[in-house]
């Protein structure tokens, strides 16, 4: 006859162990977690704050992205992200991609052209032109222009307040200078500064 006392004494070990083994468990599936979203946002992807207008309306000053910094071939209505090195506000831009190398970039009656062809812009509102700012000098971009092997034609989406390829302080966009493409808005989930040391400011 077994030991009605002994199975009472040993039961509420079994329970212990049972708790400690799943706390373990638990433990073990959120440092996986974590460490994937770090060697992910490490390696694959990181954060850009935006600074300033010169993507209005798609993106706002002080909006936060997430930007993969694996990009095949840029190609026509990327957003991407622009190192600091290739313009002479030495400091990281965020511009849409129009066109790349070998194409021919013409803007004629405030409509921008692609090899002859207008190119359609769904995401400028109506109405909205492609004319030069106040910032335009006589040394800006001559139309049309061909866009070098290896390069990319960029524009700010608010077009008339955006320092983009029209000016020679950016000009064409070397394919190797361009940090990464932006996937996705995180804004406003992250309205604050994101406190990690891979982020970094776009204007």
């Amino acid at each position: 006859m077994p030991n009605t006392n002994t199975n009472e004494l040993m039961r509420p070990r079994q329970d212990d162990d049972k708790a400690l083994a799943s706390c373990y468990e638990l433990a073990e599936v959120l440092c996986s977690a974590v460490l994937a979203i770090a060697v992910l946002f490490t390696f694959a992807a990181r954060f850009a704050g935006v600074v300033g207008t010169s993507m209005v309306p798609t993106l706002n000053n002080r909006d936060w992205l997430a930007v993969t910094a694996y990009l095949a071939r840029p190609a026509r209505g990327d957003i991407v992200i622009i190192s600091p090195r290739t313009n002479s506000f030495h400091e990281p831009l965020v511009k849409r991609v129009i066109a790349t190398g070998g194409q021919v970039v013409d803007i004629r009656d405030g409509r921008v052209f692609v090899d002859g062809e207008a190119i359609q812009e769904p995401y400028l509102p109506d109405g909205v032109v492609t004319e030069p700012g106040p910032w335009y000098r006589r040394d800006s971009m001559e139309y049309p222009a061909t866009v070098p092997a290896g390069r990319v034609f960029v524009l700010g989406d608010n077009r008339g307040g955006s320092a983009d390829s029209r000016v020679s302080d950016v000009g064409f966009i070397r394919e190797d200078d361009i940090l990464g493409r932006v996937v996705f808005r995180l804004h406003p989930l992250f309205s604050k500064t994101p406190q990690f040391h891979f982020t970094f400011q776009v204007r």
